[in-house]
């Protein structure tokens, strides 16, 4: 269940950092970027709007396994020589999404310090939520598990009294990435709205209660 984390370089302009090998395209909501066993010949880069990446095992049992928003790359298992896709990236919102083919690639980390510097951060940042993740569903109810979600999908700011809206994601797909059920958020969601934790109609509003809420439960992890 890997949650959008930004880092230092992703206010830079991504376009301005290409040379060649790429293209900008405005998607519609809900359009497929890539399926699952398509081949792997490029990486992605989110200049605007919000994509789910989702798996499908050989039972047809579909997981959600990311939720991903302006400033994210997605796609890159290519780098490590990844020949199909294991994973399917759809939009949620409309978009504007740069594909940068993978021969593009190594051209650009000996021309261009800064776009691999961005590269390289976004995989630390990654590898990091993921580590984080698992101590989640290892360690946290699916109560706590949720409450988590919902800060990380607002982008919180600590300083702030509330994070960002966080706009057209279902229960059903809150469901998936806390692993319970529908109405098991649903539950949550009410509980949440009546501790004042969020508002929440079509939309959800996180408040700075919920963070405070789940902070001294968060799961440490320690380098051996």
């Amino acid at each position: 269940m890997a949650l959008k984390q930004g880092h230092s370089l992703a206010t830079r302009p991504f376009a301005k950092l290409l040379v060649d090998g790429h293209t900008t395209d405005r998607c519609r909501k809900d359009q497929i970027i890539f399926s699952q066993d398509d081949p792997a010949d490029a990486i992605f880069y989110i200049e605007e709007g919000r994509v789910k990446v989702t798996v499908v095992s050989e039972h047809g049992k579909e997981a959600v396994i990311a939720i991903l928003g302006t400033n994210d790359f997605f796609g890159e298992g290519c780098l490590a020589g990844q020949p199909r896709r294991t994973t399917t990236a759809t939009t949620m919102t409309e978009a504007v999404i740069v594909r940068v083919q993978k021969s593009a690639i190594a051209r650009m980390a000996h021309m261009k310090v800064a776009f691999w510097e961005m590269l390289i951060a976004h995989l630390l940042n990654r590898n990091t939520r993921i580590e984080a993740d698992l101590a989640d569903h290892l360690l946290n109810s699916s109560e706590k598990r949720l409450a988590r979600l919902l800060v990380l999908l607002a982008n919180f700011d600590r300083e702030a009294a509330s994070g960002q809206m966080i706009t057209q994601i279902s229960q059903e797909t809150l469901a998936e990435m806390v692993g319970t059920t529908r109405s098991r958020v649903s539950f949550f969601m009410n509980k949440f709205r009546k501790l004042g934790f969020i508002d929440y109609d079509r939309d959800i509003k996180v408040h700075s209660s919920l963070l405070a809420s789940i902070l001294p439960d968060q799961p440490q992890i320690r380098a051996d």
